[in-house]
């Protein structure tokens, strides 16, 4: 997609299928698309003092909860911001979470897109080649300041590359450590209950899942051994995933990785994955995965956790802010969790699959008058999320008007909110609450983490059971000092925009490779069908992404 005409037909094309998936109304699928236009930026230079505005669309999420009285429409976050930094934000939609991503594409196929919003990879190549975002490039070296430069390059510049597109800087990452790792988490009440040992490997797994499913620890009638949702292989799924799962029969999804000769192949093509798989069809076979997983969110899923009918997943770091839901009920502690290394089924290390710390961009509208408010937006949250001792206004953007942490989770109101891109919580957490020694403390999210967890273990807010087992001397991150120590982890080869072929056929293969997966898995399909997959995936395209992935990374050595 080289030619402004075809990235038009993109977008025409995204439309129609963006309606049919909303079930929009027969008038809105009658209403055509207007072009994408010859756009020209309209900035404007603001006067001295003067608010300037900035438009944006809102996610509704579910872990947000407003004060009294408080909305995306009028709150105490914007209007901190529009105090501090003379920066009006203003929503044009506001979307529940499982509604964002097809409104979102709704609203780049009418070209009636907001000043700021966060993009896709895909999204963020197509929309500049419909000429829709600007190049950001003098902006952001005008108006971010040192510090900013600094904290979004301290990746050595990984993720601002993955932003640039023919030497113009077309986004800002939306970063977050790729050193991100996932971990199971099993009841341990129930292993306690049951006379079973901690898991070591990946035997010990299938060995608690089924012990879950025949004896039945939570007393529910309805038992199963592990939770899995119907998007197990996105990267996004936090919790009830399957990718840790994978890794540890050495599977990787959609990953890019060197084979023996040194070029890239695909990862979910790989023999390993058939293994995967087999050990899957066999869990569902006994019963142990529930039988409506492929129908079912991640939310609905994790239901069977907090109703104690499973008590074993796969998650990230923060899986136990949504276990507490089941943990904590009527101001008593009701499950107790482990978190563990994610198993290895050879005895082989097992490599937890990380990316590059970026999948989505905040894009500035090439129509936006004001893009420098968005690099003050950039400027502020970097410097309040990462201060140890935030002033009483910077506190009330991290936690609303009153200025506490009360697990609202005000902070996803900031409308531009980047992560740091490496950090040592590993190391100094654990030892912090072990020791209730906060003079360790290194950061302001470890202080924030440290407060939470000493509000458990103190007694003062059972609510807050989660941070102990993200941050807590045996917690999630405890085990990442090793798994750092050791490289057990496989980063993503592949950093560049989609290539040519890859933006054409990559949701029809991961749509291929999905369908033919569940279908093993749930035992519909002998596991050899995955052979006739792999072949089916290299005639469909996947040869001629191949070949481009390569030929991009024969430059990039």
């Amino acid at each position: 997609m080289k030619r402004k005409s075809k990235a038009l037909l993109i977008v025409l094309f995204v439309l129609s299928m963006a309606l049919t998936a909303c079930g929009g109304t027969k008038e809105e699928a009658q209403k055509p698309a207007e072009p994408a236009k010859e756009q020209t930026q309209t900035t404007e230079t603001p006067k001295e003092n003067e608010v300037i505005e900035v438009s944006t669309v809102a996610q509704s999420d579910p872990y947000l909860k407003f004060d009294e009285g408080e909305s995306f429409d009028k709150n105490a976050v914007y209007d901190q911001y529009e105090k501090d930094i003379g920066v009006k934000i203003t929503n044009k939609w506001v979307a529940d979470v499982t509604q964002f991503k097809e409104k979102l594409k709704m609203t780049i196929a009418s070209n009636d897109i907001p000043d700021l919003m966060l993009v896709e990879a895909t999204q963020l190549k197509e929309l500049t080649e419909a000429d829709m975002i600007m190049d950001i490039t003098d902006v952001y070296d005008k108006n971010a300041t040192d510090d900013t430069k600094k904290f979004l390059t301290m990746d050595g510049g990984m993720q601002m590359k993955t932003a640039t597109i023919d030497g113009k800087l077309m986004g800002i990452p939306s970063s977050y450590n790729p050193y991100n790792f996932q971990y199971l988490y099993v009841r341990t009440d129930w292993l306690k209950k049951l006379n079973l040992p901690e898991p070591k490997t990946m035997q010990d797994v299938l060995t608690i899942a089924e012990a879950f499913k025949t004896k039945d620890p939570g007393g529910t009638g309805k038992p199963y051994g592990i939770a899995v949702s119907k998007e197990p292989f996105k990267i996004d799924t936090g919790v009830t995933g399957l990718r840790a799962f994978l890794n540890g029969y050495h599977a990787y999804e959609n990953l890019w990785m060197e084979d023996a000769s040194g070029n890239l192949v695909n990862s979910d093509i790989q023999p390993q994955v058939k293994d995967a798989l087999k050990a899957l069809q066999d869990m569902f076979k006994k019963g142990l995965i529930d039988p409506e997983f492929a129908v079912k969110d991640t939310e609905k899923e994790a239901e069977l956790l907090y109703n104690n009918n499973v008590g074993l997943v796969f998650g990230a770091s923060w899986t136990p802010a949504q276990l507490v839901k089941g943990a904590v009920k009527d101001g008593k502690v009701v499950q107790e969790w482990g978190a563990y290394p994610i198993p290895s089924a050879d005895g082989k290390p097992t490599l937890n699959q990380i990316g590059l710390g970026v999948d989505q961009y905040y894009v500035i509208s090439k129509q936006a008058k004001h893009p420098e408010g968005v690099i003050r937006l950039l400027n502020e949250w970097i410097v309040v999320d990462n201060t140890m001792n935030p002033t009483d206004d910077q506190k009330t953007i991290l936690f609303g008007k009153d200025k506490k942490e009360k697990g609202s989770n005000y902070w996803l109101l900031s409308p531009l909110r980047v992560g740091k891109q490496l950090d040592n919580n590993g190391e100094i957490l654990p030892k912090a609450i072990g020791t209730k020694d906060p003079s360790l403390l290194q950061t302001a999210d470890q202080k924030g983490r440290y407060e939470r967890a000493m509000k458990f273990i103190d007694g003062s807010d059972i609510n807050m059971w989660w941070e102990p087992l993200i941050s807590g001397p045996n917690g999630a991150v405890s085990h990442n000092p090793k798994i750092l120590q050791n490289k057990e982890y496989l980063q993503n080869k592949f950093y560049g925009a989609p290539t040519p072929t890859m933006a054409d056929r990559q949701e029809i293969l991961l749509k291929k490779r999905d369908e033919i997966y569940f279908k093993i898995i749930m035992n519909q399909v002998s596991v050899d069908e995955f052979d006739k997959f792999v072949g089916e995936w290299k005639k469909l395209g996947g040869d001629d992404i191949t070949k481009e992935v390569n030929e991009w990374y024969a430059s990039h050595k």
